[in-house]
């Protein structure tokens, strides 16, 4: 196998942290991950296999105790009992130190582990919920990772069957401390890599027969509304599929159809014009079949009888195979500008190999192969077991259009980060089947750029595109408004894409990573974090009948949160059911909140694939706050090495004061001088009067202007991205209060119910009695559960 292929690993554990005996090997990692190997033959197992890496951890503190019944071996947070024979439920037990659990915190071999639960290979043709496979995380504090039928990496990149009847196992027991453990398996099976800052942005993915004159004239129409995408999916149209049966199906392809695309290279090269990436669609499966252009080179290649037209056999057990493959079918297509290749293997998880999944083959090999030209990589595939995550990004299949499958997803998408899985791309907006709703696809929308990657999808059928101006009005809207929004999130995003790799922590965190001994943090399924600065909760179920808004349950975890749609500000520590119509869902910022965004008036492709000129800031009081924002070249492995930009920005409750601190590290890779909107949330009318804005210490002019409707003060500074730059305002310019009145006003001016009924609600909220009483007198008037459950909300956030 060619260089590039061979991959980074160091897979022999120091001896000082491995306990031997004739059968067994038991190599104590860390002091809460421990390797528990068997083999009859008394020989273990060194090499890096598909899953795990790296097991040079640092020696480990611990100690053995021998007596007549076998080994016990301690460390600081396990008990380990082995009676040194072949693995058995009665023979080999670990249980965690600490009173965790008063009945599960002893694991048993062999035992059924609950855990957390971690992701599925695909939702392919699934209407809801599907079984996940496992995750390293439990509430009963362990889990495992089995490793036993990994295929081996060898030296020169390629790939062995493992030695059948072996115990190889990973205990993970590092009770609720989730985020170690998470950090731990990163460690052992390898980082997540970054992703180019493309991705992140909205991808436009229809199964539809293109040609190049009709997907640019989408493509124009798209940005005569403003709808900005960075990537084009170009599904399977994009080759020859009406082909001589005695080819097949047509559905393996890999020649142009130049009568969709007379010149290929002129039309990648128009996306690229744009700004846009592309990928294109590939199903493997078939082999080459005599039709393909390049079939007489590649039969030749594989020895294959071209003067008969013998198809080459798709073999990704080949060493040979793949290198053709790449160097026949896919190399040529990324001179013409295709950038990244969506391989969308469907035939299962057998080949000539026994325990070999063709999909690891494709996914290893088809990342590493992409960034042989010093690129930073990027494919786009199915999930095939732990250690995927070096391989993003995950194409979750072919949904279902339903509202089961909208609310199955962000729970699917969750608890993927348990084990280490963070960048799934699913079909939003669902792909087949189903029904038109439009406020569904609106409400998927919404989700969908609070998710890993926004890719809007859609089956061939000319009732089903993703066009926004396909819908009514107010969901017309509410999908632009979301696509811009991403757009708007990517300085922000692409921090959290370096976090990803930096910090071992996924851009979806599960609540419960953050609080662990809270009940409610597991109950709110569907609610994650968003990065370091927003906490999401979807709406996935439809609007209730009159009333015109779609309730969600919340859990609001201490401290005080604001909704960054709505500007309700809401005391934490209890969970809420909150409701909101068509033009947002839940997402909060905690007070002390920074999100760094693009500027709205440039979201086009070209200006968000790299380092913007204009950042605007918003800034959410009554607490202290930091964010520090990553920049580098967006597409080169040079954030391994460390080039990179950052600046620190924090905010002080006490002083109301905003500080940006010069960009430090590679400063190239920025603008020289920088335009900053500073939006201050929740902001009296006075603040504007208040305002002093320095830089490097000197007190300088800045325009501000006060936006009454929404109550934020922006403050608009252009300075060198070398300078300081602080903005101090005064804290009692914080506006506290939720203008109840307006809200329960504009709410229930909205509302399909009896005016008579209105006239009584708000005269009781208008007659300036307490909260309590007016809650009160709503129940003896036994108000609808629904409307009672709204008004509930204004008056107690």
């Amino acid at each position: 196998m060619q260089e590039i292929y061979r991959v980074k690993t160091s897979p022999v554990a120091l001896s000082d942290n491995m306990i031997i005996g004739e059968k067994y090997r038991i190599t104590v990692l860390t002091e809460a991950l421990v390797r528990l190997e068997y083999s009859e033959d008394g020989v273990f197992e060194d090499r890096a296999t598909q899953t795990v890496l790296f097991r040079d951890f640092p020696k480990t503190g611990y100690h053995v105790v021998r007596n007549a019944d076998g080994i016990e071996v301690h460390t600081s947070m396990l008990h380990l009992i082995y009676n040194e024979k072949e693995f058995s439920s009665h023979g080999l037990s670990i249980q965690i130190k600490g009173n965790l659990s008063a009945y599960h915190s002893i694991w048993h071999y062999g035992e059924k582990v609950h855990d957390l639960q971690g992701t599925a290979r695909t939702l392919d043709d699934v209407n809801g919920e599907v079984e996940l496979g496992h995750g390293v995380v439990s509430r009963f504090g362990y889990s495992i990772l089995d490793d036993s039928k990994s295929q081996i990496l060898l030296d020169d990149g390629w790939i062995e069957p493992r030695k059948k009847g072996v115990s190889d196992l990973y205990f993970f027991g590092y009770g609720h401390d989730y985020k170690q453990a998470l950090n731990d398996f990163y460690r052992l099976c390898g980082k997540t890599p970054m992703l180019p800052r493309y991705a992140l942005g909205n991808w436009w993915s229809r199964y539809y027969k293109y040609s190049e004159e009709s997907y640019m004239e989408l493509m124009d129409k798209f940005d005569e509304k403003n709808i900005p995408f960075t990537v084009a999916v170009i599904d399977m149209d994009w080759h020859q599929v009406d082909v001589d049966p005695k080819y097949g199906s047509g559905w393996t392809g890999y020649t142009w159809n130049k009568k969709l695309f007379p010149d290929p290279k002129r039309f990648l090269g128009k996306l690229h014009d744009r700004g846009m990436h592309t990928t294109l669609n590939v199903h493997p499966a078939d082999g080459v079949q005599g039709c393909e252009e390049m079939y007489v080179d590649m039969a030749k290649e594989m020895g294959v009888d071209y003067e008969n037209e013998d198809p080459v056999v798709c073999d990704p057990a080949s060493p040979k195979f793949m290198d053709a493959y790449f160097k026949y079918l896919h190399h040529p297509r990324e001179a013409e500008g295709v950038d990244f290749w969506w391989i969308d293997w469907q035939q299962g998880s057998n080949c000539k190999v026994e325990g070999l999944d063709p999909l690891w083959i494709f996914n290893h090999f088809h990342y590493l192969d992409n960034k042989r030209d010093g690129k930073r990589p990027m494919t786009f595939s199915r999930y095939a077991g732990p250690g995927s995550h070096r391989y993003p990004i995950g194409f979750s299949g072919d949904t279902h259009i339903t509202w089961e499958s909208l609310d199955f997803q962000p729970y699917f998408t969750t608890t993927a980060t348990n084990i280490g899985y963070g960048w799934w791309s699913h079909d939003i907006g669902g792909h087949m089947l189903g029904y038109k709703d439009d406020e569904l696809t609106a409400r998927w929308t919404q989700y969908g750029i609070f998710s890993p990657i926004m890719r809007l999808h859609s089956s061939c059928s000319e009732f089903n595109g993703k066009e926004p101006w396909r819908f009514k009005k107010e969901t017309e809207e509410a999908m632009e408004a979301a696509l811009r929004q991403r757009h708007c999130m990517i300085p922000y995003l692409y921090t959290m894409n370096y976090r990803s790799y930096a910090e071992n922590m996924p851009l979806i965190e599960p609540m419960y990573y953050e609080y662990p001994e809270n009940a409610e943090a597991y109950e709110v399924k569907n609610q994650y974090f968003f990065g370091s600065q927003l906490m999401v909760a979807p709406v996935t179920t439809p609007r209730i009948k009159g009333l015109n808004v779609a309730k969600t349950k919340v859990w609001f975890p201490e401290g005080i949160w604001y909704d960054i749609y709505t500007g309700m500000r809401y005391d934490g520590g209890r969970m809420l059911e909150v409701y909101r119509d068509l033009s947002s869902i839940p997402v909060f910022a905690k007070a002390g909140g920074i999100l760094v965004c693009a500027d709205a008036d440039e979201l086009d492709a070209r200006s968000v694939i790299k380092n913007p000129d204009v950042l605007c800031v918003r800034v959410f009081p009554e607490a202290d706050g930091e964010f520090e924002l990553y920049e580098d070249d967006n597409e080169s492995c040079g954030y391994v090495d460390g080039r990179c930009v950052t600046t620190v920005m924090k905010y002080s409750a006490d002083k109301d004061m905003f500080v940006i601190s010069p960009a430090d590290g590679d400063t190239s890779l920025i603008p020289d001088n920088r335009t900053y909107k500073l939006v201050f949330e929740r902001r009296t009318e006075a603040a504007a009067g208040k305002v002093k804005v320095s830089v490097d210490g000197k007190e300088v002019w800045a325009k501000n202007e006060y936006d009454k409707e929404n109550r934020k003060l922006i403050v608009t500074v252009t300075a060198s991205t070398a300078s300081k730059i602080s903005v101090a305002i005064s804290k009692d310019t914080v506006a506290l209060d939720n203008q109840i009145e307006k809200r329960c006003f504009d709410f229930l001016n909205q509302a399909e119910i009896g005016f008579v009924l209105k006239d009584e609600i708000y005269g009781l909220i208008t007659s300036g009695k307490k909260t309590t009483v007016i809650l009160s007198e709503f129940k003896a008037k036994e108000l609808d559960t629904e409307l009672y459950g709204v008004l509930t909300e204004i008056l107690t956030a």
